[in-house]
C-alpha cells in the first residue's frame, strides 16, 4: 500500500489568549489527556517519526502551548490546520496553570475560525475516563463534531482489543464516526485517518459553497 505523503510546518504557538493567531482556512482540532499521545499522533499522519515536527516527551503536560500546523495534503488539494490543543487532565499542575488552559482553550473556540471537527484522543489501554467525558459533554454542548481517535492500540493484550473497543462503545461512546484504533505507527490505519480528514473537510467546504433555498 502506497502511503500519502503530507508536507507540515509550524506556524504558530499560543501559551495565552492574547497570542491566538487567525488563520484564513480550515482547522482540525487534536484535543485529549496529558500524554495520550497528540504529539505521536501527529508527527506519524505527517510521516515525521524521524524529523519530528511536534515535540514528544514521557513527561505528562510537556505541551504548554497551543500549536498550529500548516498542513499540505498535495495533490492539488486545498491546505489546511492541524490545531493541538495542550493536554488536559494532568494533576500536579497549579491551580493558576489550569485556569491558564481553560481560559486559552475556551478563547480559542469562542474566536470565529473555521473549525470542521475536533479529533478527541483516548487512551486505548484505559478507554474514556472523567476527563474524556467532560471533553465530550463540553463539545456537545457547542454543537462541535468529534471524532475519537484511540492511541496506544499496541500496548493493549493482542486477544483484548476486539473486546475492549466493543465494551467501549456499549458504554455510551459517541463519534461521528467508528473510532479508530492507531498504534503510533505509519500503517494502514493511519491512512485511514488521513483519507477520514480530507473527506470531512471536503464534505464540509462543499456544504459551505452550496446556497440555502
Amino acid at each position: 500500500m502506497r502511503l500519502t505523503c503530507w508536507t507540515a510546518d509550524l506556524i504558530g504557538a499560543a501559551y495565552n489568549s492574547g497570542q491566538l493567531s487567525a488563520f484564513d482556512l480550515p482547522e482540525v482540532v487534536v484535543a485529549g489527556r496529558s500524554n495520550v499521545g497528540k504529539s505521536t499522533l501527529i508527527n506519524v499522519l505527517l510521516n515525521r517519526t524521524s524529523n519530528k515536527v511536534a515535540y514528544v516527551s514521557s513527561k505528562p503536560g510537556k505541551t504548554r502551548s497551543l500549536n498550529f500546523y500548516r498542513i499540505n495534503p498535495g495533490k492539488a488539494e486545498a491546505p489546511f490546520i492541524i490545531t493541538d490543543l495542550p493536554g488536559y487532565g494532568y494533576a500536579v499542575r497549579a491551580p493558576a496553570e489550569r485556569k491558564n488552559w481553560f481560559d486559552l482553550v475556551n478563547s480559542y473556540f469562542d474566536s470565529k475560525r473555521d473549525i470542521q471537527f475536533v479529533m478527541h484522543l483516548i487512551d486505548f489501554r484505559h478507554g474514556p475516563l472523567a476527563g474524556d467525558m467532560e471533553l465530550t459533554e463540553w463539545l456537545d454542548a457547542m454543537g462541535m463534531p468529534r471524532l475519537v481517535i484511540f492511541t496506544k492500540g499496541d500496548k493493549a493484550p493482542k486477544g483484548r482489543v476486539r473486546g475492549m473497543y466493543q465494551r467501549y462503545m456499549k458504554g455510551g461512546l459517541t463519534s461521528i464516526l467508528p473510532p479508530l484504533v492507531t498504534t503510533g505507527r505509519n500503517d494502514e490505519e493511519t491512512e485511514r485517518l488521513r483519507g477520514i480528514i480530507r473527506k470531512i473537510i471536503s464534505e464540509r467546504m462543499r456544504d459551505l459553497r452550496v446556497p440555502s433555498s
